[in-house]
């Protein structure tokens, strides 16, 4: 299967990894002089797109943070596939990782993140990738996709109403290079106690505060502090209230759409998905506050002793 790769008469085991909903087929893999690898095979219809990301993915590889480095790229199987091959993070899944440590480690981590985070959107965004409109229509389209569906929530019309309010304030800050999918499950606890990063095929050119609504989904039921952390970080210790403002809606919007999205994952990831909204909907008081209850409660009642 990896005979026409480059090098791979080197290898000595190669693991398919099941975790991550990519489409992706993954592998670890060793090396005969040790060195861990992680092989990514798309479909050679995918291979432009694939191109870019690596390239991309060499981009934030300049910065110097823990990573997964592009190492080559091409095509495979016979033409049929596109491989990229990168270096791979030792490590334990953050998202493991966290609930075991002490709080104030979980913040401090989540501050690393946040700083990583601000690295990421610092880089010059080429001007072929800018994207030509906001994804304001985009949201919109995919909640009335959740409007139209059979998994709605109970009395759901407030939030629905809240997005289509406050749908203008997103894309509104200048577009950066994202990671497009940056929490917890793609990062790595390194055996040196710091954050790597990985699985950046969800890049893509937009609005930074977009990053941190999956916070709300797939961080605070792991990690509080860890995600006050991020916050803090990448503001500097000085949250704006735009930033809030606009978060919330990406939050709102996000709670009731990946009901939707879940759907072709079965039932047990639409209910996953329902918890979660509700979660949300208590943490922002149905949308009624801008700055979720863990975030302020968290510093109100002394939690943050970790700081």
């Amino acid at each position: 299967m990896f005979g026409d790769i480059p090098g791979s008469a080197s290898w000595t085991e190669t693991e398919r990894i099941g975790k991550g909903w990519s489409d992706d087929v993954k592998y670890r893999v060793r090396t005969r002089e040790g060195d861990g690898l992680l092989l990514r095979l798309s479909d050679i219809a995918q291979f432009e797109a694939k191109r870019k990301e690596y390239e991309i993915i060499g981009k934030y590889a300049a910065l110097g943070f823990p990573m997964s480095r592009p190492v080559a790229f091409g095509r495979c199987g016979q033409g049929q596939r596109v491989y990229m091959l990168l270096t791979w993070v030792e490590g334990e899944d953050l998202e493991a990782a966290l609930p075991g440590l002490p709080g104030r480690e979980q913040y401090l981590l989540g501050r690393e993140a946040g700083r990583i985070l601000r690295q990421i959107h610092t880089i010059p965004v080429d001007a072929a990738d800018l994207p030509a409109q906001t994804k304001r229509a985009k949201k919109l389209t995919q909640l009335a996709r959740y409007e139209a569906s059979r998994v709605r929530i109970p009395h759901d019309g407030d939030i629905i109403a809240f997005v289509r309010d406050g749908i203008g304030r997103i894309g509104r800050q200048p577009p950066v290079y994202q990671h497009g999918d940056y929490h917890p499950g793609n990062l790595i606890y390194t055996p040196e106690g710091r954050v790597g990063v990985i699985d950046f095929n969800r890049w893509e050119v937009g609005d930074p505060f977009e990053e941190f609504y999956k916070l709300q989904s797939f961080g605070t039921e792991l990690s509080v502090p860890y995600c006050i952390g991020q916050i803090d970080a990448y503001f500097g210790d000085s949250v704006p209230s735009e930033f809030w403002e606009t978060l919330a809606v990406y939050v709102a919007h996000a709670s009731l759409f990946s009901i939707k999205w879940a759907e072709r994952f079965g039932q047990a990831d639409v209910e996953g998905m329902t918890i979660r909204c509700l979660r949300a909907l208590e943490d922002y008081d149905r949308f009624r506050r801008s700055v979720p209850k863990w975030y302020t409660d968290s510093y109100s009642r002394g939690f943050c002793s970790w700081k």
